[in-house]
């Protein structure tokens, strides 16, 4: 026999005026969408302005104690400025000649009259092989780095003589490229989210007004979000970027959605059995704030657990995201609500819910047909082929993860597409030292200048090295293993290094690129050796900041992951009083994730040749995929348990199946479809989050959810709510 309880649904109630005074009735309704529509009128105009208190500078997000954090704080204090270098590259089809080289010297000339290019900018040098030209010029600290890059090519492209190309590349032309790359956040980003997120809803409910309330409230929370952040940010509270910016909006259109159609679907169904629509919202409220508190506990939980990372540009995404999940479960459980009750059964134009309380008693709530209730027909009859062979297919899946290379990938490769930056730094190597206008800054005590500069000439890797030097009219001396040498006319006396607090500064030019591996390799290397030679020496620049980013990276990612799986653990215990089931549910969504990276490292590979990944990766695709991945778990178990109060577990499985099939799959397509919209961001990045998120969501949602997890829980039985009373029904709960 079934065991039965009394169930924990509440009865139908019969046609009858709503309790609620009708000023409360009107009143709470209005206010709350009052307050919404003024909060997201003051937010909105913020969209455009997420720039003024963004960066993309990666040392910015270094830890305080990293080799090239440290640098980079002094190098203001020996150049005298915090501009942005440049490097200007002219490159010949044939040798250049002696009119195209006055050419290209009066063009560099003239750049110091460019608005944002600072006074001090390098004369041209010619390569050994005459067909190329390098010239080093800065962006003043403050001036809009895109805009002044664009100005620079867009002057020297005027001035140059035909068949000459130019290139502006170096730090301020790969930030140049990243500025343009998320240039489209605010507009395309959006746009493209929101319009896949209305197509579904539409296809999924056949109706106008109710995609619309829904994805009101998703703009209205993303608003406030960003307001809030906004000026977080503004007061130096948190760190915004580029790329937390975008992952803000996914995160807070596809969560705020998400928790949207559970409520969509608590309220659909209370129409069925209350006439009065008041009673509904408020019985709707009641069922669903448990699962969406729940969610969105368990995502900000995990999002938080960031705030242990070394890098910023991770740590500070926890609470900005978490700041976005707080108000999408706030307007989905304040807003929507609001706007369906205003709407009335009308807001489901026109499949509106009919009031058959009748119908409902007899069904039991749980539809006899469609595709669900085959589904769990067949989960019924075959429980444990179903898992077994679902579980076999994931695990062969995870085997792609050993082909993911997530150990960094060069700053030419950041940007997908066309890069001027990208084909300069290529040029550049062609003709000169590769690491040309991207030095090795080392910084070591004035004594230990010349050990310094003596291990930096023995490495094959070093092409050249020079001291920062005041009064030197290039600013540098050249370092040999005789001492300085001036860089000016024969017989020009050496000049005196910069001193700052008893420390000078080498620079090293690189042979190789200075964001290839091989500069990686000789910077790993130099730092090993001065580390014995003269203890104390710190080593920085654009390659060590690379190595330093991905370092920190890697050891982020290793420490957080397990953090994250016990946290959500610990979690999940409390919400479905059990231990066996969160156990198994964090092991089939981890199991999940394995074969949403193995898929994803061979597409990359196979498919997209992708030159690598960033350690990050595998990072924020865990993070999101679990915590958000789980939601769907915490959507269907404590739906399960409810109706295993009433039923019994088995029957309560597929009863909980049956019920919750359409508005997870719906919340699933809806989540993949936002992540999946931050491709249209040319960044590699967030490309390759999108890709890995979308798909295991989807993974999670068509596979793990709707057969992993319930024909596992029904082969286990009542003996997966242990130790919780629920577990001792076993001897009257046996499968059919």
């Amino acid at each position: 026999m079934t065991h039965t309880v009394e169930r924990a649904t509440d009865p139908p109630t019969p046609p009858a005026r709503a309790r609620a005074p009708r000023w409360l009735r009107i009143f709470v309704p209005a206010a709350l969408i009052i307050v919404w529509l003024v909060g997201a009128s003051v937010g909105g105009p913020y969209f455009g302005k997420v720039s003024e208190v963004s960066s993309n500078d990666q040392t910015t997000y270094l830890p305080e104690s990293a080799d090239a954090t440290q640098v980079q704080k002094l190098l203001g204090e020996f150049n005298g400025s915090d501009a942005i270098p440049a490097i200007i590259v002219f490159a010949g089809e044939s040798r250049l000649t002696d009119a195209e080289l006055s050419s290209i010297a009066a063009a560099i000339a003239d750049l110091p009259d460019l608005e944002g290019v600072a006074p001090d900018v390098s004369p041209a040098i010619e390569s050994d092989d005459g067909l190329a030209v390098q010239a080093f010029a800065q962006v003043e600290s403050g001036a809009s780095v895109d805009e002044v890059v664009t100005a620079m090519s867009d002057s020297l492209r005027e001035s140059t003589p035909s068949g000459v190309s130019v290139y502006v590349t170096g730090p301020a032309g790969f930030t140049a490229d990243l500025v343009a790359g998320f240039a489209g956040i605010d507009g395309i980003l959006l746009g493209v989210a929101l319009l896949a997120v209305f197509v579904i809803l539409v296809l999924v409910y056949r109706s106008f007004l109710l995609p619309i309330a829904v994805l009101s409230t998703s703009v209205f929370a993303l608003c406030i979000a960003l307001l809030s952040v906004w000026w977080l940010a503004k007061a130096g509270i948190l760190l915004l970027s580029g790329q937390t910016q975008g992952i803000l909006f996914i995160l807070v259109i596809g969560a705020a959605t998400d928790y949207s159609l559970l409520y969509v679907s608590r309220y659909r169904e209370q129409l069925r059995v209350n006439i009065d629509k008041w009673v509904a919202t408020t019985r709707a409220i009641r069922g669903s704030f448990e699962p969406i508190i729940a969610s969105g506990g368990t995502v900000i939980a995990g999002l938080l657990c960031l705030l242990l990372s070394d890098l910023k540009s991770n740590s500070t995404l926890g609470p900005v995201a978490s700041i976005g999940i707080i108000f999408a479960m706030l307007a989905s459980l304040t807003l929507l609500p609001s706007l369906l009750f205003a709407f009335g059964r009308a807001g489901f134009w026109p499949r509106r819910p009919i009031y058959e309380p009748e119908v409902v008693a007899a069904e039991g709530n749980m539809p006899s047909r469609g595709v669900w209730a085959k589904l769990a027909g067949q989960i019924r009859r075959h429980p444990r082929l179903i898992w077994i062979v679902t579980t076999v297919v994931l695990v062969i899946g995870t085997f792609g993860a050993t082909q993911l290379n997530a150990v960094g990938v060069p700053q030419s490769d950041l940007l997908l597409g066309a890069s001027e930056a990208r084909d300069g730094q290529s040029a550049l190597g062609e003709h000169f030292p590769g690491g040309s206008g991207s030095p090795a800054f080392v910084v070591v005590s004035e004594g230990d200048l010349q050990d310094a500069a003596d291990v930096l000439l023995a490495h094959d890797g070093v092409d050249a090295v020079t001291v920062i030097a005041a009064d030197s009219p290039s600013g540098s001396a050249s370092v040999t293993e005789d001492g300085i040498v001036a860089l000016g006319p024969p017989g020009t006396p050496a000049p005196e290094p910069t001193v700052v607090d008893g420390d000078v500064l080498l620079q090293g030019t690189l042979n190789d690129a200075a964001d290839s591996d091989e500069a990686a390799s000789t910077v790993r290397e130099l730092r090993a050796e001065l580390a014995d030679a003269v203890p104390g020496a710190l080593v920085g620049g654009v390659t060590a900041t690379a190595i330093d980013t991905n370092d920190a990276s890697i050891h982020d990612r290793n420490v957080i992951i397990p953090v994250v799986l016990v946290v959500i653990l610990l979690i999940l215990m409390m919400l479905l009083r059990s231990v066996v089931a969160p156990v198994l549910l964090i092991l089939t969504t981890v199991l999940s994730f394995g074969t949403a990276l193995g898929v994803s490292a061979l597409v990359f590979n196979g498919i997209f040749q992708f030159p690598g990944a960033d350690p990050a990766v595998p990072l924020f695709g865990f993070i999101f995929l679990v915590a958000l991945g789980i939601d769907y778990n915490i959507f269907l178990m404590t739906r399960v348990r409810e109706e295993s109060l009433a039923h019994g577990t088995r029957e309560g499985i597929l009863r909980g199946l049956t019920i919750t099939g359409g508005v997870i799959t719906s919340a699933g397509l809806v989540l993949a479809a936002t992540f999946a919209a931050l491709s249209v961001i040319p960044i590699l990045f967030l490309v390759q989050i999108s890709f890995i998120v979308a798909f295991g969501v989807l993974l999670d949602t068509f596979v793990v959810r709707s057969l992993l997890v319930p024909a596992l829980a029904y082969d286990i039985g009542p003996a997966i709510w242990w130790p919780s009373k629920l577990a001792r029904h076993s001897g009257e709960d046996r499968r059919e």
